[in-house]
This record gives C-alpha cells, sequence and structure tokens, in this order.
C-alpha cells in the first residue's frame, strides 16, 4: 500500500523545521526539498555544473560548491535569472524527492515543500497539505534572528512567497505556530496519530 504523502508546508520563519523535526522524531519519515538542493548545490553536487554554465564561474565557490549568498542576490535581483535557476533544481529536486519517498519507511511521509502552494504541480503529488502559520510579525522577527536580514530584506522574502491568506486557503491542516515548543509538539502529536491512521491498511 502507497504511504501517505502530506505536503508541509509554511512561510520563511513559520518554524516548518521544528514541526518536520518532531514529526521525525515520533517516527515520520521526513523528505525535505531544502535539504536535497542543498545536496545539488553543495560540492560536487549535481546541479553544480550546470549553475556554473548558465551564469558563469562566479556562481561556483572555491570549494565547488554553489555561491548561494550571491545565487540568492542574483535570483531575487531578476525574474528570469530565478527562472532559470529554477529551471536546473526543480526537476532534479524532484526526481530525488519521489525516489526517497517511494524509499520511505515510516507510517507516512513529511514532505516539507517550502513553496508548495506556488507550485500547482506539487498538490497532485501529495495527499494532504499541512501549513505552518503564524502572524506575519512573527515571521518577520525570527527571520531577522536567525539570518541577520534588515526588516525590509525580510518582508521582500515574505513578498516573493504566497501570501498567508493563500496557503491558509489551500490547507487541509494547520498548525498554529505563533507560541513556543511545547505548543507545536502538542500540536504535532496529535497530526502525526492522525496522519499514522491514514497509513493503516
Amino acid at each position: 500500500m502507497k504511504k501517505p504523502v502530506v505536503g508541509l508546508t509554511g512561510g520563511i520563519g513559520s518554524g516548518k523545521s521544528a514541526a518536520a523535526a518532531e514529526f521525525e522524531r515520533l517516527g515520520a519519515s521526513v523528505v525535505d526539498t531544502d535539504a536535497i538542493a542543498h545536496e545539488l548545490t553543495g560540492r560536487n553536487g549535481l546541479a553544480v555544473p550546470r549553475i556554473r554554465e548558465l551564469f558563469g564561474d562566479a556562481a561556483v565557490g572555491p570549494d565547488g560548491a554553489m555561491d548561494r549568498a550571491r545565487m540568492r542576490k542574483t535570483a531575487f535581483a531578476d525574474p528570469a535569472a530565478r527562472k532559470k535557476l529554477e529551471g536546473v533544481l526543480h526537476p532534479l529536486i524532484r526526481q530525488e524527492s519521489a525516489r526517497l519517498i517511494a524509499g520511505a519507511t515510516g507510517p507516512y511521509v513529511v514532505h516539507v515543500v517550502p513553496l508548495l502552494i506556488e507550485s500547482p504541480d506539487y498538490r497532485s503529488r501529495v495527499d494532504r497539505v499541512l501549513v505552518v502559520d503564524c502572524p506575519e510579525e512573527v515571521q518577520v522577527s525570527r527571520v531577522r534572528a536567525r539570518s541577520g536580514l534588515s526588516e525590509e530584506e525580510a518582508r521582500a522574502v515574505l513578498r516573493a512567497q504566497a501570501s498567508r491568506a493563500e496557503r491558509l486557503a489551500a490547507a487541509d491542516d494547520v498548525i498554529d505556530n505563533s507560541g513556543d515548543l511545547a505548543g507545536l509538539r502538542r500540536q504535532v502529536a496529535a497530526l502525526h496519530a492522525k496522519y499514522a491512521r491514514l497509513g493503516q491498511p
């Protein structure tokens, strides 16, 4: 029997990683597209030669990995460059995601896709959409604390993503992560019980 796949998404700073870590701790299989992208663009990653070809030597650092800071700036400043980069990464991420989902051993799979709502084809690949949600002000302060971005930079990232309302409209389940870690864990535990039942014959 095919394992249920839960697409976990949320805006930057909403707490997706904390939620995914908790699901994993409870026994779910987690397939994280960000982790896959890091691997693909890391030292000797599969995507690096093509990125060098498209964006030049400056796009790759001396360690043989994509220069993330430089490419982030390029992609944010130039929508055409972002499209080009996505054209390289997305097919490889999909391929690797499918392979990991097929080999998952947990009762269900939590597929972490930050831009799930922005990628309509992902909807057909998940059985449920789980949104980790919190107010935008909380997102901004978390992002600033974590990455040292200015308020304007943090808000620019938020504007480039689907709006909070769009994500909530697409959700089958929602985790309210405006509180503390204990609150997050309680909600994950309840969803874990529900999702584990979905995977039973």
